[in-house]
């Protein structure tokens, strides 16, 4: 798929997803100019940032429960 298409799965502008592709957090291949990046890798890539943010996410709920902020 484009740059542009991969960009409009992950909600984030080319530019970034260009600088992604460049730093090598996301695998694609290149068709003459343009870069092509395949849609299990854009897949994993979207699952493996989904798990981080939960993993985040829950160290922020239990440390809000330690320090007595939650409900």
């Amino acid at each position: 798929m484009t740059t542009q298409q991969a960009a409009d799965i992950l909600n984030v502008s080319r530019p970034y997803l260009v600088k992604l592709l460049e730093r090598g957090e996301l695998g694609f291949t290149r068709v003459g100019t343009h870069r092509r990046i395949l849609f299990e890798d854009l897949m994993a890539y979207k699952k493996k940032c989904r798990e981080q943010s939960d993993r985040a996410m829950d160290e922020l709920v239990k440390q809000a429960q330690e320090d007595n902020l939650g409900y």
